[in-house]
């Protein structure tokens, strides 16, 4: 018998009903001595066999996960889903109730449950170093699924039949959080173990894990964990990583050098810093920078932070710092007189200040050469009337967004269009609200239709697609320059800059024109 059954996209199963002859026949054989009666229901004789064929069809498979996505358990067994969940989590070892697996729909959760459960466990792990230990159960065929080293520790040529591993040089959280991305394909990182999760990763050749680690440390790289993470990311071997320290460290340097962070960075690392071209800080800075380093570094050997030991931990290191290249009065107030110099040193460098023949120096002589800012002009031309541009303390005020990660380090402005005159500037800048910096500075222009720079105390980090607001009050001349045929797109290099009006603005500046001609940056 044949039963096809085609509707829509759904098809019924091909079924063939098959009967042997030779069995029909012998039936048919004893009925017959049975009576008219009962041969006249031998042609209704059931099969005593059949056979079930499925046809297959040229449609892809579903799979469980297709057809219940993200489906969450039913309100009936809520408590009991949140149950196996906490117990993941405190691994208390309860025994799961009768047909647990039917509370979840897919595969995926069904494997969930076993992360950090000793149900089934085939393995356990003791992890951390001694005195902070804990123990996590585990399950030999998921984690070779996840990973080759795994694989290789279970199931290699060399694998070894041990219910109890030690693992000594992985933190426990950093552990689980690697177990929970193998068992429940779950990525949950924080920032206090993000580093040690990356470790575990590398160790244990989870690539995935370890570029989520990635991207979770360049979206939350600053000045102020900048030099740990450029250690960390030459350790881990993580050149795109090294590349974003490199260029936070740059454009901030004075707030690299002066975090708490840099005192943990190794020796490789601080001959590194101390070597770079494009650091964008005063010299006066990052000697100050290194000598705070070798306090903290007596303290790692367990050495008296006198000046013997730190100019000891330093070594070679300190001539990598530009000493002649000083201010002479950061170098009279401040190195000269910090004791890690000797006599010699000392005098040589005041020499080569004054002399017309200077002495020969171990230290380096030649100024870094820094970053060169960029300006992004927004407006195709500027102009002026004898009632415009006045100010009497009101705002002026442009919102604009990135496409690449900048450092704005201040804004260009337009000056007096009556002649020379001096300003007062009070800048900022905001992302929703927040004060990201802020500068009361002052600033001179001669007359012209040029800009004229304001900074910042220190370059400010600006992430892309977010929209940030600029803002200046400026108390001077009233009359000035303006800027017209504004822009809402400006292409400068390889940064494509944003702007749009912003409701802070009280004064008249918007997209088409008025103030803030330009935004100085790093990139």
């Amino acid at each position: 018998i044949l039963m096809v059954d085609e509707k829509g996209k759904n098809m019924k199963c091909l079924t063939f009903f098959l009967m042997l002859p030779e069995t029909v026949k012998n039936r048919s054989k004893k009925s017959s001595k049975k009576g008219s009666s009962s041969s006249s229901s031998g042609s209704k004789l059931p099969p005593v066999c059949y056979e079930i064929i499925t046809l297959k069809t040229k449609k892809k498979k579903k799979m469980a996960a297709d057809i219940f996505p993200r489906k969450k358990p039913a309100n009936t067994n809520t408590t009991a889903v949140q149950q196996y969940h906490q117990q993941n989590l405190n691994n208390n070892n309860t025994i799961p109730a009768p047909n647990w697996q039917g509370l979840y729909p897919t595969i995926r959760e069904r494997n969930a449950v076993m992360f950090n459960n000793d149900l089934m466990a085939d393995v356990h792990f003791v992890v951390g170093p001694p005195g902070g230990t804990q123990r996590l159960p585990g399950h030999k065929y998921v984690l070779a699924v996840g990973s080759s080293v795994f694989h290789a520790m279970f199931y290699g040529e060399l694998a070894e039949d041990k219910d109890e591993i030690r693992i000594p040089d992985v933190e426990p959280a950093a552990f689980l959080a690697m177990l929970k991305y193998i068992y429940c394909d779950e990525i949950d990182l924080a920032a206090d173990t993000v580093l040690a999760t990356l470790y575990a990763a590398k160790k244990y050749i989870v690539p995935h894990l370890a570029r989520a680690c990635v991207n979770f440390l360049e979206t939350s790289l600053s000045a102020k964990n900048a030099c740990v993470l450029l250690s960390q990311s030459c350790l881990f071997e993580e050149p795109d990583l090294t590349q974003r320290c490199w260029e936070v460290i740059d454009a901030q340097a004075e707030l690299a050098l002066k975090s708490e962070g840099f005192c943990d960075i190794d020796f490789q690392t601080l001959e590194s810093i101390l070597r770079r071209e494009t650091l964008n800080a005063k010299e006066i800075v990052v000697f100050e920078a290194a000598l705070n380093w070798a306090e903290v570094e007596c303290q790692r050997q367990e050495l008296t932070a006198t000046i013997e030991n730190k100019r000891k931990v330093l070594g070679k290191a300190l001539y990598l710092i530009r000493i002649p290249t000083m201010a002479l009065d950061d170098f009279a107030n401040g190195a000269a007189q910090s004791g890690i110099l000797t006599l010699n040193e000392t005098n040589d460098i005041f020499l080569w200040y004054t002399a017309a023949k200077k002495p020969e120096l171990q230290f380096v002589s030649k100024p870094r050469k820094g970053l060169v800012p960029q300006r992004c002009h927004r407006f195709q031309s500027c102009a002026y009337r004898s009632n415009q541009w006045r100010y009497r303390g009101r705002c002026d005020s442009i919102q604009f967004a990135v496409d690449k990660r900048v450092f704005i380090a201040g804004f260009g402005l337009y000056g007096s269009s009556c002649g020379s005159a001096e300003y007062s500037a009070k800048i900022e800048l905001k992302r929703q609200g927040v004060i990201l910096g802020q500068n009361l500075s002052k600033y001179f222009s001669d007359g012209s239709s040029n800009t004229f720079p304001v900074w910042f105390e220190y370059p400010v980090q600006i992430e892309p697609d977010t929209f940030y607001t600029a803002s200046v009050i400026l108390d001077g001349n009233e009359l000035s320059y303006f800027g017209q045929e504004g822009m809402t797109e400006v292409q400068c290099g390889k940064v494509t800059v944003q702007f749009q009006c912003s409701s802070d603005s009280t004064n008249g500046t918007g997209v088409q024109g008025g103030q803030i001609p330009e935004l100085i940056f790093y990139a």
